[in-house]
């Protein structure tokens, strides 16, 4: 049986370009994200869903529709006030877009998440059954009132939820130096893609092109070939090895490239078509 990769839209999200290009340098970054007018166009909210023959796989939850619920963002976060819009109906969840899909959740295997920020882990309502994969660091730091300061809704997740922690092999994935294989033949495999968050990883899907399901790695193909980092990211050198990581890869080998709000990505995975990476 041939691996299959399905994009699941979960609705719609906008924010500011400032968030998805940064603008300045350090500190000052989050300030454009805050209080610049200019917003992005409606963007999706993208998950991914993967058959292979040793089960389901699921990368990403997406949003809730409850976003849109009073009091589901705190009030008190400049972000979710002055920085993000959401548009999301019931049907655009997880749950729904699965069983349109013919897929019962009993049957996925894993449920990876890329990071913990709400429109990647907003759907965990539907798969909290199913074994659960998070970076170890990206659990740390989403915890309690830090956690909700850096942007996390740690109390928004299923009460009593415990993911399993991702552990690493040192074992070179092309130009990344650790991964975590999901398959026995080790064609599925998530890899650390440290930047938009420290605990950031992006899962490898092996095949004609290898298809790289990127979560926020960059916000778009062209910015990741652009060398742009985003706005939000906590530390810009880490984000930009990160991206030149991918570039790497990208010149060895073909991969399409799925970044989960690129509004491209969907038709790029039916095209199969890949990442050109040219001369910086």
């Amino acid at each position: 049986m041939s691996t299959k990769v399905h994009a699941i839209q979960t609705g719609l999200v906008k924010v500011k370009l400032a968030q998805m290009s940064a603008v300045g340098a350090g500190i000052g970054r989050f300030g454009h994200v805050l209080f610049d007018r200019a917003w992005s166009d409606w963007v999706p909210i993208l998950a991914w869903l993967i058959e292979h023959d040793e089960g389901l796989i699921l990368v990403d939850t997406g949003e809730t529709a409850r976003v849109h619920d009073p009091g589901y963002h705190p009030r008190w976060h400049p972000f979710y006030r002055l920085a993000s819009r959401f548009r999301v109906t019931p049907d655009d969840e997880l749950g729904p877009r699965l069983k349109a899909m013919g897929v019962s959740v009993k049957d996925i295997r894993h449920v990876v998440l890329t990071h913990l920020h709400t429109d990647h882990a907003g759907g965990l309502g539907h798969v909290a059954t199913q074994k659960t994969w998070v970076h170890p660091l990206e659990w740390v730091r989403a915890q309690g009132i830090g956690g909700r300061i850096q942007g996390y809704l740690p109390n928004r997740w299923p009460r009593g939820w415990q993911p399993e922690r991702l552990r690493f092999e040192r074992r070179a994935n092309g130009p990344f130096v650790e991964q975590m294989p999901l398959t026995t033949r080790g064609d599925v495999t998530v890899v650390p893609t440290p930047g938009h968050t420290p605990g950031h990883v992006s899962v490898i899907v092996r095949g004609e092109p290898s298809i790289f399901i990127a979560g926020d790695t960059s916000y778009t193909e062209a910015l990741l070939k652009a060398h742009v980092v985003d706005g939000v990211n906590p530390d810009e050198r880490v984000t930009r090895a990160t991206g030149e990581a991918i570039l790497q890869l990208a010149s060895t080998e073909p991969i399409v490239y799925l970044p989960s709000h690129d509004p491209e990505s969907a038709q790029r995975l039916a095209d199969r078509e890949t990442l050109r990476a040219g001369p910086r």
